[in-house]
Protein backbone atom coordinates (compact mmCIF):
# COMPACT_ATOMS: atom_id res chain seq x y z
CA UNK A 1 0.00 0.00 0.00
CA UNK A 2 1.23 3.49 -0.85
CA UNK A 3 1.50 5.54 2.34
CA UNK A 4 0.83 9.29 2.56
CA UNK A 5 1.89 11.56 5.42
CA UNK A 6 -0.89 13.91 6.50
CA UNK A 7 -2.31 15.54 9.63
CA UNK A 8 -5.09 18.12 10.15
CA UNK A 9 -2.42 20.47 11.53
CA UNK A 10 -1.01 20.76 8.00
CA UNK A 11 -3.83 23.22 7.18
CA UNK A 12 -2.53 25.91 9.53
CA UNK A 13 -4.78 28.99 9.93
CA UNK A 14 -3.40 32.17 8.37
CA UNK A 15 -4.56 35.81 8.43
CA UNK A 16 -7.44 36.54 6.06
CA UNK A 17 -6.21 37.38 2.58
CA UNK A 18 -2.86 35.59 2.95
CA UNK A 19 -1.71 34.38 -0.47
CA UNK A 20 -0.57 30.92 0.63
CA UNK A 21 -3.32 28.34 -0.15
CA UNK A 22 -3.36 26.36 3.12
CA UNK A 23 -6.79 24.97 2.22
CA UNK A 24 -5.19 22.59 -0.30
CA UNK A 25 -3.86 20.46 2.56
CA UNK A 26 -7.44 19.66 3.54
CA UNK A 27 -8.76 19.30 0.01
CA UNK A 28 -6.11 16.95 -1.44
CA UNK A 29 -6.79 14.00 0.88
CA UNK A 30 -10.53 14.73 0.82
CA UNK A 31 -10.59 14.54 -2.98
CA UNK A 32 -8.45 11.39 -3.14
CA UNK A 33 -10.66 9.66 -0.58
CA UNK A 34 -13.86 10.84 -2.28
CA UNK A 35 -12.88 9.49 -5.69
CA UNK A 36 -11.54 6.22 -4.27
CA UNK A 37 -7.93 6.72 -5.31
CA UNK A 38 -6.85 6.14 -1.71
CA UNK A 39 -8.31 4.58 1.42
CA UNK A 40 -8.20 6.06 4.91
CA UNK A 41 -5.53 3.51 5.80
CA UNK A 42 -3.23 5.07 3.19
CA UNK A 43 -2.87 8.14 5.41
CA UNK A 44 -0.49 8.27 8.35
CA UNK A 45 0.59 10.96 10.81
CA UNK A 46 4.02 11.43 12.33
CA UNK A 47 5.31 12.71 15.63
CA UNK A 48 7.42 15.90 15.57
CA UNK A 49 10.97 15.33 14.33
CA UNK A 50 13.69 15.11 16.98
CA UNK A 51 16.07 18.00 17.50
CA UNK A 52 19.19 15.92 16.87
CA UNK A 53 17.88 15.02 13.43
CA UNK A 54 17.20 18.66 12.57
CA UNK A 55 20.76 19.54 13.57
CA UNK A 56 22.18 17.17 10.97
CA UNK A 57 21.01 19.78 8.44
CA UNK A 58 20.26 23.14 10.07
CA UNK A 59 22.59 25.25 12.18
CA UNK A 60 21.81 25.24 15.90
CA UNK A 61 21.53 29.04 16.20
CA UNK A 62 18.83 29.14 13.52
CA UNK A 63 16.97 26.16 14.99
CA UNK A 64 17.01 27.64 18.50
CA UNK A 65 15.64 30.95 17.18
CA UNK A 66 12.88 29.09 15.37
CA UNK A 67 12.06 26.82 18.31
CA UNK A 68 12.00 29.70 20.79
CA UNK A 69 10.07 32.00 18.41
CA UNK A 70 12.85 34.58 18.50
CA UNK A 71 13.40 35.05 14.77
CA UNK A 72 13.82 38.75 14.02
CA UNK A 73 11.08 40.70 12.27
CA UNK A 74 13.22 40.67 9.13
CA UNK A 75 13.67 36.88 9.34
CA UNK A 76 9.92 36.38 9.82
CA UNK A 77 9.18 38.55 6.79
CA UNK A 78 11.57 36.39 4.78
CA UNK A 79 9.65 33.28 5.88
CA UNK A 80 6.30 34.83 4.97
CA UNK A 81 4.26 33.29 7.81
CA UNK A 82 3.42 34.79 11.22
CA UNK A 83 5.53 32.76 13.66
CA UNK A 84 3.77 30.88 16.46
CA UNK A 85 4.14 27.53 18.30
CA UNK A 86 1.56 25.68 16.18
CA UNK A 87 3.33 26.69 12.97
CA UNK A 88 6.61 25.28 14.28
CA UNK A 89 4.88 22.10 15.47
CA UNK A 90 3.35 21.75 12.01
CA UNK A 91 6.78 22.02 10.39
CA UNK A 92 8.22 19.39 12.74
CA UNK A 93 5.41 16.95 11.91
CA UNK A 94 5.76 17.54 8.16
CA UNK A 95 9.49 16.91 8.37
CA UNK A 96 9.10 13.65 10.28
CA UNK A 97 6.39 12.67 7.80
CA UNK A 98 8.95 12.92 5.01
CA UNK A 99 11.48 10.92 7.01
CA UNK A 100 8.90 8.23 7.80
CA UNK A 101 7.96 8.28 4.12
CA UNK A 102 11.47 7.13 3.22
CA UNK A 103 10.89 3.90 5.16
CA UNK A 104 7.60 3.32 3.37
CA UNK A 105 9.29 4.08 0.04
CA UNK A 106 11.85 1.34 0.70
CA UNK A 107 8.95 -1.04 1.37
CA UNK A 108 6.51 0.00 -1.37
CA UNK A 109 8.57 1.82 -3.99
CA UNK A 110 7.02 5.22 -3.34
CA UNK A 111 5.60 7.34 -0.50
CA UNK A 112 4.07 10.80 -0.27
CA UNK A 113 3.80 13.79 2.00
CA UNK A 114 0.72 15.95 1.36
CA UNK A 115 2.84 18.94 2.41
CA UNK A 116 6.61 19.45 2.45
CA UNK A 117 8.90 20.40 -0.38
CA UNK A 118 10.20 23.25 1.78
CA UNK A 119 13.22 23.80 -0.43
CA UNK A 120 13.85 27.51 0.24
CA UNK A 121 15.02 26.80 3.79
CA UNK A 122 18.81 26.75 3.94
CA UNK A 123 21.18 25.64 6.67
CA UNK A 124 20.66 28.84 8.66
CA UNK A 125 17.60 30.55 7.23
CA UNK A 126 13.91 30.19 6.45
CA UNK A 127 12.41 31.74 3.34
CA UNK A 128 9.45 31.64 0.98
CA UNK A 129 7.00 29.78 3.27
CA UNK A 130 9.75 27.30 4.25
CA UNK A 131 11.02 26.96 7.84
CA UNK A 132 12.81 23.59 7.81
CA UNK A 133 13.92 21.76 4.66
CA UNK A 134 12.03 18.46 4.97
CA UNK A 135 13.65 16.59 2.09
CA UNK A 136 17.16 17.80 2.95
CA UNK A 137 16.67 16.67 6.56
CA UNK A 138 15.34 13.31 5.37
CA UNK A 139 18.28 12.91 2.98
CA UNK A 140 20.77 13.58 5.78
CA UNK A 141 18.87 11.14 8.00
CA UNK A 142 19.31 8.39 5.38
CA UNK A 143 22.99 9.19 4.97
CA UNK A 144 23.60 9.32 8.72
CA UNK A 145 21.86 5.97 9.24
CA UNK A 146 23.72 4.52 6.22
CA UNK A 147 20.41 3.60 4.62
CA UNK A 148 21.59 5.19 1.36
CA UNK A 149 25.01 6.35 0.18
CA UNK A 150 23.97 8.32 -2.91
CA UNK A 151 20.80 10.41 -3.14
CA UNK A 152 19.13 12.36 -5.95
CA UNK A 153 16.77 15.25 -5.20
CA UNK A 154 14.60 16.17 -8.21
CA UNK A 155 13.10 19.62 -7.70
CA UNK A 156 10.50 20.59 -10.32
CA UNK A 157 8.85 23.40 -8.40
CA UNK A 158 8.89 26.54 -10.55
CA UNK A 159 11.17 28.23 -8.01
CA UNK A 160 14.78 27.13 -7.62
CA UNK A 161 15.53 24.88 -4.66
CA UNK A 162 18.05 27.36 -3.32
CA UNK A 163 18.02 26.09 0.26
CA UNK A 164 18.55 22.50 -0.83
CA UNK A 165 21.40 23.53 -3.13
CA UNK A 166 23.10 25.48 -0.34
CA UNK A 167 22.77 22.67 2.21
CA UNK A 168 24.41 20.09 -0.07
CA UNK A 169 26.85 22.33 -1.95
CA UNK A 170 29.84 20.52 -0.42
CA UNK A 171 28.34 17.03 -0.19
CA UNK A 172 28.92 14.91 -3.28
CA UNK A 173 26.67 12.16 -1.90
CA UNK A 174 23.58 14.25 -2.70
CA UNK A 175 22.90 15.33 -6.28
CA UNK A 176 20.54 18.33 -6.46
CA UNK A 177 18.62 18.84 -9.72
CA UNK A 178 16.48 21.96 -10.02
CA UNK A 179 14.50 22.92 -13.13
CA UNK A 180 12.97 26.35 -12.53
CA UNK A 181 12.06 29.78 -13.85
CA UNK A 182 15.25 31.74 -14.49
CA UNK A 183 13.68 35.13 -13.75
CA UNK A 184 11.54 33.98 -10.84
CA UNK A 185 12.01 33.87 -7.09
CA UNK A 186 14.50 33.43 -5.45
CA UNK A 187 16.30 36.24 -7.22
CA UNK A 188 19.62 35.22 -5.68
CA UNK A 189 20.09 31.65 -6.89
CA UNK A 190 22.36 29.04 -5.34
CA UNK A 191 24.29 26.51 -7.43
CA UNK A 192 22.72 23.04 -7.64
CA UNK A 193 24.50 19.98 -8.98
CA UNK A 194 22.34 20.51 -12.08
CA UNK A 195 20.37 23.70 -12.71
CA UNK A 196 18.05 24.06 -15.70
CA UNK A 197 16.84 27.68 -15.83
CA UNK A 198 13.74 28.25 -17.95
CA UNK A 199 12.53 31.32 -19.82
CA UNK A 200 9.11 32.75 -18.96
CA UNK A 201 6.23 31.21 -20.87
CA UNK A 202 7.74 27.78 -21.54
CA UNK A 203 5.00 25.36 -22.68
CA UNK A 204 4.51 21.60 -22.44
CA UNK A 205 6.57 20.34 -25.39
CA UNK A 206 9.72 22.32 -24.63
CA UNK A 207 9.48 21.67 -20.90
CA UNK A 208 9.03 17.92 -21.25
CA UNK A 209 11.82 17.65 -23.80
CA UNK A 210 14.24 19.47 -21.49
CA UNK A 211 13.11 17.41 -18.54
CA UNK A 212 13.66 14.09 -20.29
CA UNK A 213 17.18 15.08 -21.33
CA UNK A 214 18.16 16.42 -17.92
CA UNK A 215 16.56 13.61 -15.94
CA UNK A 216 18.88 11.25 -17.77
CA UNK A 217 21.84 13.49 -16.93
CA UNK A 218 20.80 13.61 -13.27
CA UNK A 219 20.39 9.85 -12.95
CA UNK A 220 23.65 9.19 -14.72
CA UNK A 221 25.50 11.82 -12.68
CA UNK A 222 24.15 10.69 -9.31
CA UNK A 223 23.69 6.92 -9.65
CA UNK A 224 21.27 7.21 -6.73
CA UNK A 225 20.13 4.63 -4.22
CA UNK A 226 17.22 6.83 -3.15
CA UNK A 227 15.29 9.65 -4.87
CA UNK A 228 13.33 12.58 -3.48
CA UNK A 229 10.90 14.40 -5.78
CA UNK A 230 9.49 17.86 -5.19
CA UNK A 231 6.34 18.00 -7.34
CA UNK A 232 5.30 21.65 -7.24
CA UNK A 233 2.34 22.56 -9.44
CA UNK A 234 3.27 26.23 -9.75
CA UNK A 235 4.47 25.38 -13.28
CA UNK A 236 0.84 25.63 -14.46
CA UNK A 237 -0.21 28.40 -16.84
CA UNK A 238 -2.91 29.33 -14.30
CA UNK A 239 -0.39 29.96 -11.52
CA UNK A 240 -0.18 33.53 -10.20
CA UNK A 241 3.53 33.28 -9.35
CA UNK A 242 4.89 30.74 -11.83
CA UNK A 243 5.39 32.57 -15.17
CA UNK A 244 5.46 29.24 -17.06
CA UNK A 245 2.69 27.94 -19.32
CA UNK A 246 2.25 24.22 -18.67
CA UNK A 247 -1.18 22.67 -19.07
CA UNK A 248 -2.54 20.32 -16.45
CA UNK A 249 -1.89 17.45 -18.87
CA UNK A 250 1.70 18.62 -19.31
CA UNK A 251 2.18 18.77 -15.56
CA UNK A 252 0.85 15.22 -15.27
CA UNK A 253 3.21 14.05 -18.02
CA UNK A 254 6.08 15.68 -16.10
CA UNK A 255 5.17 13.59 -13.05
CA UNK A 256 4.90 10.48 -15.19
CA UNK A 257 8.45 10.94 -16.50
CA UNK A 258 9.82 11.11 -12.96
CA UNK A 259 7.72 8.33 -11.46
CA UNK A 260 8.25 5.93 -14.37
CA UNK A 261 12.00 6.55 -14.35
CA UNK A 262 12.22 5.59 -10.69
CA UNK A 263 9.90 2.62 -11.15
CA UNK A 264 11.91 1.26 -14.09
CA UNK A 265 15.19 1.76 -12.22
CA UNK A 266 13.72 0.18 -9.06
CA UNK A 267 14.64 3.26 -7.02
CA UNK A 268 12.67 4.10 -3.85
CA UNK A 269 11.00 7.51 -4.19
CA UNK A 270 9.62 9.97 -1.64
CA UNK A 271 7.40 12.74 -3.01
CA UNK A 272 6.65 16.07 -1.30
CA UNK A 273 4.13 18.36 -2.96
CA UNK A 274 5.75 21.81 -3.06
CA UNK A 275 4.09 25.01 -4.29
CA UNK A 276 1.00 25.93 -6.26
CA UNK A 277 -0.67 29.33 -6.45
CA UNK A 278 -3.34 29.18 -9.15
CA UNK A 279 -6.26 31.57 -8.66
CA UNK A 280 -8.77 28.72 -8.56
CA UNK A 281 -7.76 26.27 -5.83
CA UNK A 282 -9.46 23.49 -7.84
CA UNK A 283 -6.61 23.74 -10.36
CA UNK A 284 -4.03 23.35 -7.58
CA UNK A 285 -5.77 20.39 -5.98
CA UNK A 286 -6.47 18.56 -9.25
CA UNK A 287 -2.88 18.92 -10.45
CA UNK A 288 -1.55 17.64 -7.12
CA UNK A 289 -4.07 14.77 -7.14
CA UNK A 290 -2.86 13.77 -10.60
CA UNK A 291 0.52 12.93 -9.05
CA UNK A 292 -1.16 10.52 -6.63
CA UNK A 293 -3.37 9.04 -9.34
CA UNK A 294 -0.32 8.27 -11.45
CA UNK A 295 1.51 6.72 -8.52
CA UNK A 296 -1.40 4.42 -7.68
CA UNK A 297 -1.63 3.36 -11.34
CA UNK A 298 2.12 2.68 -11.57
CA UNK A 299 2.95 1.24 -8.16
CA UNK A 300 -0.16 -0.74 -7.15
Amino acid sequence: MIKIAWHPLYAHPLPEGHRFPMLKYELIPEQLLHEGTIEQSSLFSSEPVAEEIILLTHEEKYWQSLKNLTLSTKEQRRVGFPLNPKLVERELMITQGTIDGTEFAFENGIAFNVAGGTHHSGSNWGEGFCLLNDQAIAANFLLNKKLANRILIIDLDVHQGNGTAEIFKNDSRVFTFSMHGEKNFPFRKEISSLDVPLNDGVEDEEYLSLLEINLNIAFEGSKPEFVFYLAGVDVLSTDKLGKLSLSKAGCKERDKLVLQSCKIKNLPLQVSMGGGYSTDIKDIVDAHCNTYRLAFDLFT
